[in-house]
């Protein structure tokens, strides 16, 4: 039986085959970018939670996608998608990363986590960091590396009993981003979500640059952030943002927002 995360899959695409997907993105619509259009994007993380939002966004738009995947079954449904090329492989293995990625214009990272049985290694720090060196090494223009609030200049954004429960996973990427920072020439950006939340878009998350800011935000609209941040290039270059949704905040927390356009 199909997991709930296949079957939504599997929705969405029967809605695509039977509507068309014009009007899936209506803030995204309206976004020309060079890196929206006829050159794939390559995704790593796209079987599930945000990156599966991502790239149902990208095939809503009409952009190639790249998507590399270890689960069989997920990579099977994702393959309907329309636009979308699935390769089977680990992000852990330079030479999976290197033969997805090969003729992409740019790279979405969402990856996180650690194998299901809690042995082996984390792909938060290994697998981003593979993603981020093929990126060089291929001539990728441009990289979008999604981590979490409390990464690197937003450890203080959360309270120091959620950092020590995370730490770990918070440090490995924290890592990963001083590795795109320090040792790339790459066009990227950083996208650091606040608490990631399944549920229907509100239309009111917001990008950052407020290193103190934190809250939750929806997992589409998350994506939605990510591909307007993709779109953008050179107003998003070299930023660090965090991802949240004021909407769903209960306190006087004052929000700036980082305008992509």
């Amino acid at each position: 039986m199909f997991s709930l995360s296949l079957f939504c899959i599997c929705a969405f695409i029967a809605s695509c085959n039977s509507v068309g997907c014009g009007g899936f993105l209506r803030m995204s619509a309206g976004v020309k970018s060079k890196y929206l259009g006829a050159n794939p994007v390559f995704v790593a993380g796209g079987s599930s939670g945000v990156g599966l939002e991502v790239i149902k966004k990208l095939s809503a738009l009409g952009t190639p996608v790249k998507v590399l995947v270890r689960n069989a079954e997920k990579a099977e449904v994702i393959s309907h998608l329309p636009g979308i090329t699935v390769e089977i492989g680990d992000a852990l293995d330079e030479a999976a990363v290197q033969k997805c990625m090969t003729g992409c214009i740019a790279a979405i990272t969402t990856l996180g986590g650690q194998p299901a049985d809690g042995r082996g290694q984390r792909v938060d720090y290994a697998g981003n960091s593979n993603v981020i060196e093929q990126a060089g090494i291929l001539g990728v223009e441009r990289i979008i590396l999604v981590t979490s609030v409390g990464c690197g200049s937003t450890i203080g954004a959360i309270p120091q009993h959620v950092y020590r429960a995370l730490e770990e996973p918070l440090i490995a990427k924290s890592n990963a981003e001083r590795d795109l920072k320090m040792y790339t020439n790459l066009d990227w950006t950083i996208i650091r979500p606040g608490g990631l939340k399944s549920a229907p878009a509100t239309g009111t998350a917001i990008l950052t640059e407020d290193v103190m800011a934190s809250g939750v935000i929806n997992r589409e609209d998350c994506a939605e952030l990510i591909i307007k941040a993709l779109g953008a290039a050179g107003t998003c270059t070299r930023r660090e943002l965090t991802a949240v949704d004021p909407s769903q905040d209960t306190t006087e927390y004052v929000y700036h927002p980082f305008k992509t356009y």
